[in-house]
């Protein structure tokens, strides 16, 4: 498979995802309407859900920073940074992002931001010693397409619909202990649908977060393809994960609301590369050796 191939391929199974994301949140929703026969409960759960992300989207490209103890990178501290980012920016097409640094020895990355002109590209202190030139190139590489792929919107996106499925269901939880609904209504002669309604509403929010997890895991395998299609040079980008993957050890502050946005899991690679099934499943990255292996796969057609 060359670059443009997998390039394309990424993007319509991410989309693919999304697709089963809205059918999962449309049924959820017909459940609760159907079963309380009142779509305002719907309505409210919605704007909650709006209104806890809409925040974090608009401010992302400081509040991550924040979260993260993200500082300034200056030029004449990290030059290599500026002017590989300078160079690769220019041939993405891109604006210059605000480059930030994390100090902290765990070789990580990650890219944030509303849109091309309000985006930031931060690594570690530790990635920053520990890349040849190439190797750095192709991290670089793969942050901007993460900008250039418009990933925080989708991720955002995700975020908001996972969040309308567990606060439904959670409401639905609540308002059920004090009655009500089909089963109350009409005796016995719904309890089959109102049965299968309860348990799908319960088990909603575990299918969209599968899927947001899924979309982030996708998303990682099109910013290494994008990447690469950027350098002209998997090898470089292969090496740089090699690296991050050896390194084992989770970064000192780790965050679970971030840890989507890195390159790496920033709570160390075991899970993403010995852990079981039910640990990748519920995984925000990929494993690492299967994304190597991908892109070494690939060919610059």
């Amino acid at each position: 498979m060359n670059l443009y191939e997998a390039r394309a391929s990424n993007i319509r199974r991410t989309w693919i995802l999304i697709l089963g994301f809205l059918l999962i949140v449309i049924a959820l929703g017909y459940a609760i309407s159907w079963y309380y026969g009142n779509p305002l409960i719907l309505y409210a759960a919605v704007a909650l859900a709006l209104a806890t992300n809409v925040y974090a989207y608009w401010a992302s490209d400081t509040l991550v920073l924040s979260l993260n103890r993200a500082r300034p990178a200056s030029r004449e501290e990290f030059f290599d940074f500026h002017t590989v980012t300078e160079n690769l920016a220019i041939a993405a097409g891109l604006p210059m992002p605000k480059l930030c640094v994390i100090d902290d020895p765990a070789p990580n990355a990650f890219a944030t931001g509303r849109d091309e002109r309000h985006a930031a590209v931060c690594a570690t202190t530790g990635l920053l010693a520990m890349m040849s030139r190439a190797e750095l190139e192709g991290v670089v590489a793969h942050e901007l397409s993460h900008i250039k792929n418009n990933d925080m919107l989708l991720m955002t996106v995700a975020v908001v619909l996972a969040g309308f499925a567990a606060l439904a269901a959670n409401f639905f939880l609540r308002v059920s202990f004090w009655g009500g609904g089909r089963r109350d209504e009409n005796g016995g002669g719904n309890a089959l649908l109102a049965v299968l309604a309860i348990a799908g509403i319960v088990l909603a929010p575990l299918a969209a977060k599968l899927i947001e997890l899924a979309i982030s895991r996708r998303r990682e395998y099109l910013a290494d393809a994008s990447g690469a299609l950027l350098t002209r040079y998997p090898e470089g980008l292969a090496s740089a994960l090699r690296k991050i993957g050896g390194y084992g050890a989770p970064m000192r502050h780790a965050n679970l609301a971030t840890a989507h946005l890195f390159i790496g899991d920033p709570f160390g690679a075991k899970n993403a590369t010995t852990g079981g099934w039910i640990e990748r499943l519920f995984s925000t990255h990929p494993p690492i050796p299967e994304r190597i292996k991908a892109l070494l796969a690939l060919k610059a057609e």
